[in-house]
């Protein structure tokens, strides 16, 4: 059994809360499957068997149930620290060893979680590719001749083949989202700040994410709620906010797609096909496609590597790269010393143009929920990235360098096999703290391609979509002037407010029309109710407030039942005001009520 073990993280908790597996039973497994040479170059560093069991021992008489990682075994971008290993960002003549370990990776431990070991990258996360390091080009999960995207490359390698449950990587340009796309996996870059970068090598200070590669998508948003955190301590953190809409769950929304002329597959038509099946997999999941001008993205992009932003690269290993420069892997060299142009005023000039298109691309969000585009739209060989390797690079780039400087969040997620056999991704992406709907939704396109786990062959878990994340919608049963079509609706859809059902009161309710003849009235009996038409709508919870306050007595919000049992907030009246009035409760509803009127 357990030389087919899923790492999946779902399985793993059953395994362990029904004693079927301890975590010293799992390093033995995560030790045979590491044993060995390093053929395709993950690792810069695996932790011995004494560490990981010393890991695994730490969580003996602890209740796996109790917490969210316990005994998940994860690997680390060696651009991240961890305690007592080195960190080298892919450059031995720069490497140091860290007192403490990242905050990331802290709460990642706190939470039950192993750490496996450091994986290999593009020297000093500059690069999409995973060939920029000393330690080798590390090698693509199905093809060997293949690269493994970057510039986390070994932290995608090691969860697609079945070393880890998830690994963190880093995104700046992509770097979480490539190697998810050309390994078969899920690559979640959550909004900036989320995650805490402090104990993280920077890239691009103003822009680094830390990020997650998983089996699923049900995966990534546990890991996610584990490791996010707000940290007083790190200039760039912010809290997590609650999610607006979530279109990941709703039967209905809307996506962005770029016009045809805008995609760009670099002569690879077997994406083009697969990207064309995904779009009709979210048409089918209720998806309703809007093309959209991706110019304004494209331009943004452009921004990150041809515009001021590569001098933070040149900031964060200044004294290292002035001093040993002829120990940076050329490309990266090429890439850095390039930063040295740009002037102060440039750097103004670059932040007064992104301005100008964040408030451009903004108007892109008032028609759809999410967008869609490839993750990449075509892999290379090695040995051709070797040959060119700045121009093919920026062609890896081309739908993910535009994210961070417009904050947003974004999941790559499988989306099929090229005839090849290499797998091909798409992106989803939304505006900040959407990550939650990102994630739901990524969960049901994964399913809808039904592929295997990585490159393990092991077929795609079944999961419910469950929202762990914090929502920051409150939903409200309306059953008057609120409805569709009636005059007061408009108070909510001014609030972005949204239907979500159409539905029926618990039977435990009269209804009556108040004396002033334009509201109705809804109390809670204890005998001779019944079930009145209502619809829930949801909106923002920071418009909610101003939403109630109009509310005139003797109306008010309180608990409403719903027809199938559950509770929201609802239109309740006082027990006085339905003196005098009249009940209607007959009609069932206050539009069936009217209609008898006319």
């Amino acid at each position: 059994m357990m030389e087919n073990l899923s790492l999946d993280i779902a399985n793993l908790r059953d395994l362990y809360i029904s004693g079927a597996l301890t975590p010293r039973g799992l390093v033995d497994v995560i030790l045979t499957r590491t044993a060995g040479e390093d053929p395709d170059h993950v690792w810069i560093h695996r932790l011995p068997a004494e560490a990981l069991y010393a890991y695994a021992d730490a969580l003996t008489g602890k209740n796996p149930a109790s917490m969210p990682l316990y005994g998940i075994p994860f690997a680390i971008k060696d651009n991240i620290d961890l305690v007592g290993v080195p960190t080298t960002a892919a450059c031995p003549e720069f490497a140091y060893v860290p007192e403490h370990s990242a905050t990331v990776v802290q709460r990642l431990i706190d939470a039950g979680a192993i750490p496996v070991g450091k994986t290999n990258l593009d020297q000093f996360a500059t690069g999409l590719n995973g060939t920029r390091s000393p330690y080798g080009a590390c090698r693509n999960a199905f093809n060997p001749d293949y690269i493994s995207g970057g510039s986390s490359a070994g932290s995608a390698v090691a969860v697609a083949k079945g070393w880890a449950s998830f690994s963190l990587g880093t995104d700046t340009a992509g770097s979480g989202r490539v190697p998810a796309a050309l390994n078969n996996l899920i690559g979640h870059k959550p909004t900036c700040g989320w995650l805490s970068t402090r104990g993280v090598l920077p890239a691009c200070r103003s822009l680094d994410v830390v990020s997650i590669f998983a089996l699923t998508a049900h995966d990534a948003e546990w890991v996610l709620a584990a490791a996010a955190g707000f940290d007083a301590e790190d200039c760039y953190s912010r809290h997590a906010e609650g999610h607006g809409f979530d279109f990941g769950s709703a039967d209905s929304f809307r996506f962005g797609v770029p016009r045809a002329e805008q995609l760009q597959f670099f002569g690879n038509r077997e994406g083009e096909r697969l990207f064309g099946e995904a779009v009709a997999r979210m048409q089918a999941l209720g998806g309703q496609p809007v093309e959209i001008d991706f110019g304004p993205f494209l331009e943004t992009a452009r921004l990150l590597y041809d515009g001021p932003w590569v001098a933070e690269r040149y900031e964060a290993i200044k004294d290292f790269f002035d001093a040993h420069a002829e120990h940076v892997n050329p490309p990266v060299r090429e890439i850095i010393s390039g930063a040295k142009r740009y002037s102060a005023a440039d750097a103004f000039a670059g932040q007064y143009r992104l301005q100008a298109l964040k408030r451009e691309t903004l108007k892109v969000w008032l028609d759809i929920d999410c967008m869609v585009t490839p993750t990449a739209g075509t892999g290379y060989t090695i040995a051709d990235m070797l040959a060119d390797p700045i121009r093919l690079n920026a062609n890896l780039g081309y739908y993910t360098n535009f994210m961070n400087l417009l904050d947003y969040a974004a999941v790559a997620v499988p989306a099929g096999f090229q005839r090849d056999g290499l797998p091909f991704g798409i992106t989803l992406a939304a505006p900040a703290h959407q990550d939650a709907p990102l994630l739901h939704l990524a969960a049901r396109m994964q399913a809808a391609a039904a592929t295997p786990l990585g490159a393990t062959g092991l077929p795609l878990p079944e999961h419910d979509v469950i929202s762990i994340l914090p929502s920051a919608q409150v939903q409200v049963a309306v059953v008057g002037a609120h409805l569709s079509g009636l005059p007061l609706n408009g108070q909510l859809t001014s609030r972005e407010g949204r239907l979500v059902a159409s539905t029926r009161t618990a039977p435990h309710y009269r209804f009556f029309a108040l004396a002033d003849g334009k509201r109705p009235g809804l109390t809670r009996v204890s005998a001779g109710g019944a079930a009145i038409e209502c619809e829930v709508w949801e909106l923002p919870t920071s418009k909610f407030g101003s939403f109630v306050a109009g509310i005139p007595a003797p109306l008010g919000i309180g608990n409403l039942e719903l027809a199938d049992g559950s509770t929201v907030c609802g239109f309740i009246c006082e027990g006085i005001g339905v003196v005098g009035a009249s009940d209607i409760t007959e009609f069932g509803g206050w539009k069936a009520y009217l209609n008898s009127r006319s």
